[in-house]
């Protein structure tokens, strides 16, 4: 077994390779030999191909990810030439809406709080629906990030009117339900 310069630990067995015969010795097998000696392997190898080369005969992903798709939508959300924040204003909305709710939170005004928390997360989800392009608040499929930010806005919002003391929107059946599991 040998371990060609620059394959960072993947060895190519040379019993996979067909020997050049002894008995037909040309001017291509030297050719041959120099192209050889400058190849590299960057992925699992397994037996040569026709030519003599190692093969990828493995199905599994690369080790390093050159590359990814980015998300529908995730492109800019201003032009190239904009500096940064201005092309990132979706998610840099969302998250300064967020902050202003857990300052409210912090400084015991917890029901406006997070009240704005949640409206901040359903604003997220309404700005992946209309904008064809919002930056860095894509995250996977359109409809997975409208959905994953709307139920959480809407839950956060929705526990946010029911908190105790004195909620705003009692809902009967939730009462029965919790005093049925402490009892």
């Amino acid at each position: 077994m040998s371990d060609p310069v620059g394959t960072k630990g993947v060895t190519v067995d040379e019993s996979a390779v067909e020997p050049e015969s002894a008995a037909e010795p040309d001017a291509d097998a030297d050719a041959d030999a120099d192209a050889d000696a400058d190849m590299t392997v960057r992925d699992a190898v397994s037996a040569p191909d026709a030519d003599g080369r190692p093969r990828r005969t493995t199905r599994r992903f690369p080790l390093f990810t050159r590359d990814t798709a980015r998300p529908e939508g995730g492109g800019r959300a201003a032009p190239g030439d904009a500096p940064a924040p201005a092309r990132q204003w979706p998610i840099l909305t969302v998250l300064a809406a967020v902050g202003l709710g857990l300052l409210l939170t912090a400084l015991d005004v917890f029901r406006a709080g997070t009240i704005l928390i949640g409206a901040a997360l359903i604003a997220g989800a309404v700005m992946r629906w209309i904008l064809p392009s919002v930056g860095m608040l894509a995250v996977r499929s359109r409809f997975t990030d409208m959905v994953t930010y709307g139920v959480l806005g809407v839950v956060i919002v929705l526990l946010a009117l029911m908190a105790q003391p004195n909620p705003v929107l009692v809902i009967p059946f939730l009462d029965d339900t919790l005093h049925f599991t402490v009892r």
